[in-house]
């Protein structure tokens, strides 16, 4: 089974609370509905659309059981509230089991770099002996689990000595998942080799992929996984500013598509150069800008900017509303490394992409986004890469005071979107599609 389900923008859950539009299933199917654990990966690029998508299942009438450990169930504060009168979403807080190379009290990979990956994900294969209990002694246990790709190595042994059925939830998209597994399509660094052997590959031996995404962006490569590799046929933290007043500093600007909005991700901390030569850029487009900051970036300001910017634009450090700027009409172009969680969100919101891809697949994303389809901007390469301030800024400048023809494709592909999860859109018919193919699953 590879299906495809792209979350609404507007329905991503934060964890400080914010729901926006979302509305809980009125009907409650109590003990009779179907059981489903959820396993996400503990990061926050993995484990917000994760919980989108569980939203969409509870939606759906599924009860789900989400796995996480005591220091990331804060992460699902906002689902909890919003089915609060439900019986059909249940938590199992296990501890998070100890690593010699995690400090003890670390549980996600907030402010760890991405090589930590490999040992969050080996650290979290240590939840199979425990689990496995737990669905021993289940008075009604899940009838298939969901979990993230980069559990999926241990998650596919688990399921099969319980005898029920495994799902991989796919944070990546199908165009740059294929290279990693279709031998001669692309030469990969070791790193990545390994990354594609010890996570997408055992992602693939699963009973079913979920690729958080949609058939009119990505339907070929689907295609192309589903005939190849398949056997069957896929919603926080600190803030230095509240929200609220992020949002009223983006409604006191008047001109539509008028700021720029300058985020990396949950992973990415840049280095003093590049703080530098972005603050620079922006000081000479004279652009209107909200820049969220995060890790050990937040203390690389440059001395000074803030005070000589302020009323032009917003520094933000740590947690970021990045959803609600996204949406603000306001917001006109989006500096991103293009992760695929991030590069969804610019485009439903309307903002045209400025790429900055700096690791894993946001090179693969970029490629798909500025040289296949033409709806985003190439600005700058390279995890290390320190862009040419007067470069930056011209592109910084152009993205908000110019019609550029990727913003017309990108707007057409938006549409395409927004359609995909409407009633009878692919997206919400490959949704409708799965929970009926579970629900058909008993024990």
């Amino acid at each position: 089974m590879v299906t495809n389900a792209i979350m609404e923008a507007k329905t991503h859950m934060k964890p400080q609370g914010d729901i926006g539009n979302m509305q809980a299933a009125t009907g409650d199917l109590g003990n009779g509905a179907v059981h489903i654990l959820t396993i996400p990966f503990p990061a926050a690029g993995h484990i917000l659309p994760h919980i989108d998508f569980i939203h969409q299942l509870l939606l759906r009438g599924l009860k789900v059981t989400i796995l996480v450990t005591p220091k990331n169930l804060h992460f699902l504060n906002p689902i909890l509230s919003l089915y609060s009168s439900s019986n059909n979403i249940e938590t199992l807080v296990l501890p998070f089991p100890s690593h010699p190379s995690i400090p003890p009290g670390v549980e996600n990979m907030v402010g760890f770099p991405i090589s930590f990956g490999p040992i969050f994900m080996e650290a979290m294969a240590e939840l199979y002996n425990p689990l496995f209990q737990w669905f021993q002694t289940h008075p009604s246990p899940p009838v298939a689990i969901i979990s993230d790709m980069l559990l999926s190595s241990w998650v596919n042994t688990l399921s099969s000595n319980l005898n029920i059925h495994h799902l991989t939830f796919m944070v990546t998209n199908a165009n740059s998942t294929l290279p990693l597994v279709r031998k001669g399509m692309k030469k990969l660094s070791p790193s990545i080799e390994r990354f594609a052997k010890n996570a997408v590959v055992p992602s693939l031996k699963s009973w079913g992929i979920i690729f958080n995404t949609f058939l009119e962006l990505d339907g070929d490569k689907m295609e192309i996984i589903k005939e190849e590799f398949t056997e069957l046929d896929r919603l926080g933290g600190p803030s230095s500013i509240p929200r609220d007043e992020v949002i009223a500093w983006l409604d006191s600007c008047k001109r539509v598509n008028s700021v720029v909005f300058i985020g990396f991700g949950s992973q990415i901390s840049l280095t003093k150069l590049q703080m530098e030569a972005i603050a620079s850029a922006l000081e000479e487009s004279r652009v209107r800008f909200i820049w969220g900051i995060k890790g050990d970036s937040q203390n690389m300001v440059p001395l000074g900017f803030e005070e000589r910017l302020a009323g032009k634009g917003v520094v933000i450090k740590g947690w970021v509303p990045q959803q609600a700027i996204l949406d603000h009409r306001a917001v006109g172009s989006y500096l991103t490394h293009c992760g695929w969680n991030s590069a969804l969100e610019g485009l439903l919101g309307g903002a045209l992409l400025l790429a900055w891809p700096m690791q894993v697949d946001h090179f693969d994303n970029t490629n798909l986004l500025v040289d296949k389809l033409g709806v985003a901007i190439r600005a700058c390469e390279g995890l290390t890469t320190v862009p040419d301030p007067n470069k930056l800024a011209r592109v910084l400048s152009k993205s908000v005071s110019a019609d550029q023809p990727e913003r017309a494709r990108a707007m057409k592909l938006r549409q395409a979107a927004l359609d995909a999860i409407q009633m009878d859109g692919s997206s919400y018919t490959a949704l409708n599609s799965l929970v009926k193919t579970l629900s058909c699953i008993r024990k």
